[in-house]
């Protein structure tokens, strides 16, 4: 499980970019000045994308992160493939958002989504 979502409780985002179906990176930006990026570093035998958005994604600007959590189930996908789906549940006063990342492999690659902040340079 990685807890580094939960940074974004307590702050406003002002923009989001990427937040849709079959995308493999969402940028967030906050009223701080920050940057944070979610994505999945592909390799060779493997696919991380968004699988679905589920809320308006509009509910989480303007307004403080309430709560922000992660979520993951294992499993396998099609033909024994490996599959990872992680679940993104973010709160805001103006409403929620539920976010799904699905991740597939032959198993000997990482299915997990990285949550970071980058640099504004």
């Amino acid at each position: 499980m990685n807890n580094e979502i939960t940074k974004l409780i307590g702050k406003t985002i002002i923009k989001i970019v990427g937040m849709e179906k079959d995308k493999d990176v969402i940028i967030f930006e906050t009223s701080d000045g920050e940057k944070y990026k979610m994505y999945h570093e592909q390799d060779c035998c493997e696919s991380v994308t968004i699988d679905d958005v589920c809320g308006d994604v509009n509910d989480l600007i303007g307004s403080p992160i309430l709560c922000a959590e992660e979520r993951i189930s294992d499993g396998e996908g099609e033909q024994d493939i490996s599959a990872t789906w992680t679940f993104y549940h973010f709160v805001t006063a103006k409403g929620y958002l539920d976010l799904k990342w699905f991740g597939e492999s032959n198993g000997y690659y990482s299915e997990s989504v990285d949550f970071c902040r980058v640099d504004n340079n």
